[in-house]
């Protein structure tokens, strides 16, 4: 019998307690604006000041486990996991997907081992007699999170609003989620009771077909978590609510407008398991100097009944 794997996990246990404790959990998704290794065309690096404020982000956050979008290649993603453990918040697990476009992609950080990775990266559908291809591709994996609960998790970006010669921009977008709601109802379909959370960067409103998609109708609809806007006084104390039903995590400069684009989707056994009172759109006054987007943030009990 191989030891060594069994150790592993058991470490990925205790890093994951240190957080919110051994009964609960977090789980995060944050769009970092182009955290790439350098500038590609069309896309202009991260300097190294809004760097630094994405990693300050992300230790104000504290998330077990946090989704990633806009990241460059694996240089990048290892850069600011060093950036982390330096500051005193270690991920020992992590995954990188590449899809179609090669200059940003979709990852994970993860202080619970990562027992099954099944990438998306070439994913395509036709359009207009035109096949299309999934441009960052969908991460999915299962974290175990204690040695009794196991949780799913698919990550996407989709395709952004930015108009593209070769199709509609919201066509793109509609077909991707389409293709992320078959991989959702496989899992449903393959265990239902399995707790599962979508997360990412949808690029769209609500009420928008590519996010209906996703959620779903019926017995096997999603349930929008739909954080809201929070605060620390201090590092690391409880959240404070700044007003009701302000929840938007995008700042588009253009149009000076705000919207949320960036979504935690859970199966009803997961939502059951929701803490309402750490969970949020965590508001940082440097927010805009680290990214375009806001971190959103998910706690979670074990305990099935809290």
């Amino acid at each position: 019998m191989n030891l060594r794997f069994p150790l592993l996990l058991a470490m990925g246990w205790l890093l994951g307690a240190c957080g919110l404790g051994a009964d609960r959990f977090s789980v995060a998704t944050y769009n970092v604006e182009n955290y790439l290794d350098a500038p590609v065309p069309g896309r202009i690096a991260k300097p190294p000041e809004a760097k630094a404020r994405v990693r300050d982000t992300l230790l104000a956050l504290r998330a077990d486990v946090v989704a990633l979008q806009e990241m460059g290649g694996t240089n990048a993603l290892l850069q600011l996991r060093s950036a982390l453990a330096a500051g005193g918040l270690s991920y020992p697990h992590w995954e990188h997907v590449r899809g179609h476009d090669t200059n940003i992609h979709v990852a994970l950080l993860s202080r619970f081992p990562i027992t099954a990775r099944r990438p998306h990266t070439d994913d395509s559908f036709l359009l207009q007699g035109r096949r299309c291809h999934v441009s960052r591709g969908f991460l999915e994996v299962d974290l175990q999170v204690t040695p009794e609960f196991q949780l799913t998790l698919l990550a996407a970006h989709l395709k952004s609003k930015r108009p593209v010669p070769e199709a509609d921009q919201a066509e793109l977008r509609e077909q991707e989620a389409r293709l992320l709601r078959e991989k959702i109802d496989a899992r449903l379909k393959a265990n239902p009771a399995a707790p599962l959370l979508v997360l990412g960067d949808f690029n769209d409103t609500r009420d928008a077909k590519p996010v209906r998609a996703l959620i779903g109708r019926g017995r096997n609809a999603l349930v929008d978590l739909r954080p809201e806007e929070a605060f620390q006084v201090t590092p690391g104390g409880p959240l404070q609510r700044s007003a009701a039903n302000v929840t938007w995590t995008y700042f588009y400069a253009r149009e000076d407008t705000y919207s949320r684009f960036d979504y935690l989707l859970a199966n009803r056994p997961l939502a059951s398991r929701l803490v309402p009172e750490l969970t949020c759109v965590l508001a940082l006054p440097w927010w805009r100097e680290a990214s375009d987007h806001r971190p959103v943030l998910a706690a979670f009990s074990i305990e099935a009944d809290r």
